[in-house]
């Protein structure tokens, strides 16, 4: 398992009572710890940096990563995400003194914003005050730090991670949320297997309670959202293949395919049925009826062509990555797709009669 061990109350630093020696704790650690023991696998940590987390992925320093990781496009072109353990939303957290102009004001040019280099907060920060001077820190431990010593204006944090840096600081206030991002594990892309034990696993922990027992040790008392049942687990996979669109668009655009393909949307849509009959049938069970499954993909069809014509009517953004269609975009849409079809036969088992076009 990799971890950060800088981000709690995911995965953060602890020293143990006895020995003095430094191991990673947080909600993550604790769900990996009982993921290997149920599962009779063996867990050894592995410590990573954010910048370098799909680098380390890529070269299979870890199998899984399980450290507050937040979906994004990026990450889902290189691994598989499982369905999700939480939810936040990014914040900035700045002096009383200057809270009273709101997120507006920290737009103004020269503001200085401290965010820890290359997680998912320094792209948000970045693309919402382009006017800003950001600056990355190493390590994520020592951002709160350039707020308390005067050499930034702002710090970036999310809803999860803030409430445990302001019990550290007096006359600090949190503005936002801005964002609304699922945190889950990022899965090696060639590790299918451990994926799908993964997210039975989840969705079995959620339904037991223990999830929402260790949101409330972690997280504090609260209406914790129950992201691992399989409706809002389908939301965000919906929400996660959606948010590929745009690399999607911008690799037509380049090689000049139109956005409208009904041949290979046919052939998406029998993979799809094919993909709920097999998700059906290793849980020994009727899939839900094909009528249905077809309906509910036309509709992410439908709605993956309105995003595409929607980002090509614009100019192009020159801050988007570019990525290979049929190399890269269509794998992940793949995965994201065997994970859905695998949630919308848990979701007919869990809701008898529900029918799988419902929104």
């Amino acid at each position: 398992m990799g971890t950060s061990g800088d981000y709690a109350p995911f995965s953060h630093r602890a020293d143990t009572a006895q020995s003095g020696a430094v191991w990673a704790r947080g909600l993550d650690i604790e769900l990996a710890e009982a993921f290997v023991r149920d599962s009779g696998r063996a867990l050894r940590l592995v410590e990573f940096t954010w910048v370098a987390l799909l680098r380390d992925l890529t070269a299979h320093d870890f199998d899984v990563a399980m450290s507050g990781v937040t979906v994004r496009p990026d990450r889902s072109l290189t691994g598989r995400f499982s369905v999700p353990v939480a939810q936040s939303g990014a914040v900035l957290l700045v002096r009383e003194s200057d809270a009273a102009g709101g997120l507006a004001e920290l737009e103004r040019s020269g503001t200085a914003i401290a965010v820890n280099r290359g997680g998912h907060l320094e792209r948000v920060i970045r693309a919402r005050f382009p006017n800003a001077s950001v600056r990355p820190i190493e390590r994520n431990q020592d951002v709160l730090a350039e707020l308390i010593e005067g050499r930034a204006t702002a710090v970036a944090s999310d809803t999860l991670e803030a409430p445990h840096w302001l019990a550290r600081v007096e006359g600090v206030v949190a503005l936002g949320p801005f964002t609304r991002d699922d945190k889950a594990f990022l899965v090696r892309a060639d590790r299918p297997e451990l994926a799908r034990e993964l997210d039975a696993w989840l969705l079995a922990r959620e339904r037991d309670g223990t999830l929402a027992k260790l949101r409330a040790r972690h997280f504090g008392p609260g209406d914790w959202p129950r992201t691992a049942t399989p409706q809002a687990a389908l939301d965000a996979a919906r929400r996660e293949r959606l948010a590929l669109m745009p690399l999607v668009a911008e690799a037509k655009r380049r090689s000049g395919a139109p956005v409208e393909d009904l041949a290979r949307e046919r052939k998406v849509l029998d993979a799809a049925a094919l993909g709920v009959e097999r998700s059906a049938r290793l849980r020994a069970v009727e899939p839900p009826d094909e009528a249905d499954i077809r309906r509910f993909f036309e509709t992410q069809i439908a709605d993956a062509k309105q995003l595409q014509h929607a980002f090509l009517a614009a100019p192009p953004n020159p801050a988007l990555e570019p990525a290979d269609l049929a190399k890269q975009i269509r794998p992940a849409l793949i995965r994201i797709g065997d994970r859905i079809a695998m949630l919308l036969v848990e979701r007919s088992l869990e809701a008898p009669g529900t029918r799988a076009s419902e929104r």
